[in-house]
């Protein structure tokens, strides 16, 4: 199986919260399984790098345990939302290769299933 989890959620509610948790929860069950996992930060949701590799963060152990997964993260959009410099200093690989954004239509045609959070 191949999939692509795509956070798009935004920091500031307890709701976001959630739906992060829910998308680290798939990528660790797919990782456990042996399935081909990519972790993508995308939007609003470039902003929860910085805020998971901060070891206080409630779900940064699970982060910890998927970070190996993350593909990447939006170029465009952590500029965007002024955390370009944070995710680079958190060693997360920034993604502008469809005109500053990450490529859905090769993960598609890579055979990955989309899913957002």
């Amino acid at each position: 199986m191949k999939a692509a989890i795509v956070v798009l959620a935004d920091i500031e509610t307890h709701e976001q919260l959630g739906r992060v948790v829910n998308a680290l929860e798939a990528v660790k069950e797919l990782k456990e399984h042996g399935d081909e996992v990519k972790l993508i930060f995308d939007g609003a949701g470039t902003r929860w790098v910085p805020e998971l590799s901060r070891p206080d963060h409630v779900a940064h152990g699970l982060y910890e345990a998927v970070r190996d997964q993350v593909a990447g993260v939006c170029e465009y959009c952590a500029g965007a939302f002024e955390v370009k410099d944070a995710v680079a200093a958190c060693g997360a690989p920034l993604d502008g290769s469809f005109e500053g954004h990450p490529s859905f239509r090769r993960l598609l045609a890579e055979g990955y299933a989309v899913l957002t959070f």
